[in-house]
């Protein structure tokens, strides 16, 4: 039998945190026509799908750090975040179709990548509801404790708010700092 496994990435922009990936196997019994790309839906619809696909599917999340992102780039990371989720797995995909134009180094596993595919591939759909929900959660926590950056409202991307704040208040261990605008204060 073939299985199939979609992986996506979410916080490639962001300027602050760690980098997610998911990668999810569905079940036969989902409804793949709610699937959609996560940057497509509401909060309110990515957190009630979330909740649905996890329960009809087998899924797994990675990370890269804010410090493996500086160290080995945000693309490599992605590809790490990615890597680390599809290992995570508890059933090894026949195939892993991956968001993007770019595949993790992996031995041993049948990769393809598909260009725009949270947009064509319903478990690639999944991973990116899933990576991105786990990620959001993750922020949102972090922006307590630093709350007047506005991550609550912004995910850390470099928003107007965010940008305003930096430059009042500086940056937090959780800032990347090899991006721009932030390397540009060094």
């Amino acid at each position: 039998m073939k299985i199939l496994a979609g992986v996506d990435e979410v916080g490639r922009g962001s300027l602050i945190g760690p980098v997610y990936a998911a990668a999810v196997i569905l079940n036969k019994s989902i409804n793949k026509n709610l699937l959609k790309d996560s940057k497509s839906l509401s909060k309110n619809k990515r957190e009630k799908l979330d909740k649905y696909i996890k329960v009809n599917a087998t899924w797994a999340i990675g990370k890269a750090s804010t410090k493996e992102i500086e160290k080995i780039n945000i693309l490599n990371a992605s590809l790490l975040a990615m890597k680390r989720a599809i290992l995570k797995l508890t059933k090894k995909p026949s195939l892993v179709l991956i968001d993007g134009n770019k595949l993790p180094n992996l031995k041993n596993y049948k990769l393809k990548y598909v260009i725009k595919g949270d947009q064509k591939i319903p478990s690639i759909s999944a991973a990116s509801i899933i990576a991105k929900v786990s990620r959001d959660k993750f922020i949102t926590k972090l922006s307590k404790q630093f709350n007047n950056y506005g991550w609550q409202t912004n995910s850390g991307y470099g928003t107007k708010e965010h940008l305003r704040a930096i430059k009042k208040l500086g940056i937090t261990k959780h800032h990347r700092k090899t991006f721009s605008p932030i390397s540009d204060l060094f």
